[in-house]
């Protein structure tokens, strides 16, 4: 449990847009799912630094929309249609399923482990408007004008190629749509009390990050991001979570330190953790946009695109 210091297939192509509207939304969760093709679209030198571990994936559920989605929920309104880009386990997915209902949200994520869960929990909710499928954010398996909301937390600080994935949430999103992102970062994290030991851990963390293609800086680069990606009138903002028991998020970033041989910072973080004042702080940035352009513009700005295949 967190605790908020600051407010966390294809088929052919057609010649006409795919178009989205409060009715049309449920047909999101009712086309067939797309066939993976991860390793043509995934870059060799990418990797996913928190592991699938068990441990790992149970902190990534303890997420919700309440919490860490909570920037975007006033963005949200019933019959929309959401894309969940990287949507891990699902439980923040779950929370943008109720919040659009009866819209459609599809999650979608390299990792099927991640995808059989939420999709178990759906099941066990009687979400009946959500669907999970494994795709690439590199290649979205959706037509472009398709989804009235794109979503995505805590996946672009893990990405080689962050720019490609925000062109592709510009391209599914419909005109009039908002995109709403946020990422970490991790120079502003705030740990106490402090200590040479405990900093030089969490720089170990950083640089094991960037060392497998990801910016563990990268929530100040939204901005960006987004503008590079097409989008105007981008709008920032940054919340502190603070962690109620800061043994459990220590012991996450331990546990990958001690993957990669680094056994000596994860036992700094472990014994820093036991304090009975230790604080854990961990800094986020959101951004949300809005597509200002006409269905029409998309062939005007990227006029050798490949045509796209629809999803029915």
């Amino acid at each position: 449990m967190t605790e908020d210091a600051g407010q966390r297939r294809r088929g052919r192509h057609s010649a006409a847009p795919v178009k989205t509207s409060r009715h049309s939304a449920p047909a999101l969760a009712q086309v067939p799912a797309p066939q993976p093709q991860l390793p043509q679209q995934q870059r060799s030198d990418e990797r996913y630094t928190p592991g699938l571990a068990s441990r790992a994936v149970a902190f990534m559920a303890g997420r919700r929309a309440e919490t860490h989605a909570r920037f975007f929920l006033p963005h949200l309104a019933p019959g929309l249609n959401v894309l969940d880009l990287g949507c891990g386990p699902g439980t923040i997915t779950l929370g943008l399923a109720a919040a659009v209902a009866p819209g459609a949200v599809l999650g979608i994520d390299a990792g099927s482990e991640q995808l059989e869960l939420g999709q178990r929990a759906a099941t066990a909710e009687g979400v009946t408007n959500v669907r999970f499928d494994q795709a690439s954010a590199y290649a979205v398996p959706l037509a472009n004008d398709s989804v009235d909301r794109v979503f995505s937390h805590a996946l672009l600080e893990h990405l080689a190629e962050p720019e490609r994935a925000m062109a592709e949430a510009y391209r599914v999103l419909a005109p009039g749509g908002v995109i709403g992102v946020c990422c970490p970062a991790w120079d502003g994290f705030l740990l106490a009390p402090g200590s040479e030991e405990v900093d030089a851990a969490i720089a170990r963390y950083r640089k094991l990050q960037a060392a497998n293609g990801g910016d563990p800086l990268i929530g100040r680069r939204l901005g960006t991001l987004l503008g590079g990606a097409g989008f105007t009138q981008v709008r920032l903002d940054a919340r502190y979570e603070r962690y109620v028991d800061a043994y459990r998020i220590s012991e996450y970033l331990a546990e990958q330190l001690d993957t990669e041989g680094e056994s000596s910072h994860a036992d700094t973080l472990r014994q820093w953790a036991t304090q009975p004042a230790a604080m854990f702080a961990q800094a986020w940035v959101s951004a949300t946009a809005p597509a200002n352009r006409r269905p029409s513009d998309w062939d005007a700005e990227r006029p050798n695109r490949k045509a796209e295949p629809t999803c029915g």
